[in-house]
């Protein structure tokens, strides 16, 4: 079974720069430019992913369908957070929460929304700052993004669901329905990555449920989860998978074409045909 890591999530925004900031002073991450032109944001520590900011034209609509938990360890640190978010440029919002919520709705110069968890959240508890990646979607979703990630699931209940890594770190949560509308291009969606074929990896995903968005480059695929959620899959290091097998980078390239010019029914039998081997 060809493996598949959660990288991270992928943000959008008209000001990369400014948005990519206020995550890394926020949070306390560093600021790391990436060759596809994103600004990751990279967390102190394995108990959290990235985030990738990328530039796009396009203005936010509606709420967010993934925004991020973030936790605190007393109330004396919570409200530090809080203040610390409204001086780089976040605002309270109104999502619908009700008055005697323990935590805060904010959101970030762009718009994007996030929560500041009160402190002493049990099921958040030695995750790290951002708790969790909290999604809209369907428990067959959370059902997914376990069997495609192979992590377990620590959550099933009232059609909610979230896994997380056998290591540890944020949680992947899913809130059940009813779902949010959808207005245009998610601004936030997940990034993956393959040390497998990539062809190999996307059949893999799409025996799982995924579908295949459009026709991949050699190291990037788009696709969408069970619940129409685009996300993203890219090749890791293809020269050192090559390695293994003798040949040269440019034969790898090649190969690659071949596979992703082949019928997808194909690549699947190819999956089960690895599998069983």
């Amino acid at each position: 079974m060809a493996s598949v890591r959660f990288l991270g999530v992928r943000l959008d925004a008209r000001n990369a720069t400014a948005i990519s900031t206020f995550w890394a002073e926020l949070l306390g991450w560093k600021l790391q430019p990436r060759e596809d032109g994103a600004i990751l944001v990279m967390p102190d520590s394995s108990t959290s992913f990235p985030l990738a900011v990328h530039s796009a034209d396009t203005l936010k609509s509606g709420q967010n369908r993934i925004h991020f938990d973030l936790t605190t360890n007393s109330a004396q640190h919570m409200r530090r957070l809080i203040s610390r978010a409204r001086h780089l440029g976040a605002g309270r919002i109104d999502v619908g929460q009700s008055p005697d919520e323990t935590h805060t709705v904010l959101a970030d110069p762009e718009g994007n929304e996030f929560c500041v968890i009160a402190p002493g959240n049990a099921f958040l508890a030695d995750t790290g700052a951002v708790g969790a990646i909290n999604c809209d979607g369907t428990q067959a979703l959370g059902y997914f993004w376990s069997k495609a990630l192979q992590w377990p699931l620590v959550w099933d209940q009232d059609q909610e669901t979230a896994i997380q890594s056998p290591t540890g770190g944020s949680k992947l949560t899913w809130s059940g329905p009813p779902l949010m509308r959808r207005n245009g291009r998610d601004r936030l969606r997940f990034e993956l990555c393959t040390d497998a074929p990539l062809a190999v990896a996307i059949a893999q995903l799409v025996s799982l449920g995924a579908q295949f968005l459009d026709k991949p480059a050699i190291d990037e695929a788009a696709l969408r989860d069970p619940d129409s959620n685009e996300f993203h899959l890219t090749a890791t290091d293809p020269a050192r998978r090559l390695s293994r097998r003798g040949g040269s980078s440019s034969r790898y390239r090649d190969r690659e074409q071949v596979r992703l010019s082949r019928p997808l029914d194909e690549l699947i039998d190819e999956v089960n045909a690895d599998t069983e081997l």
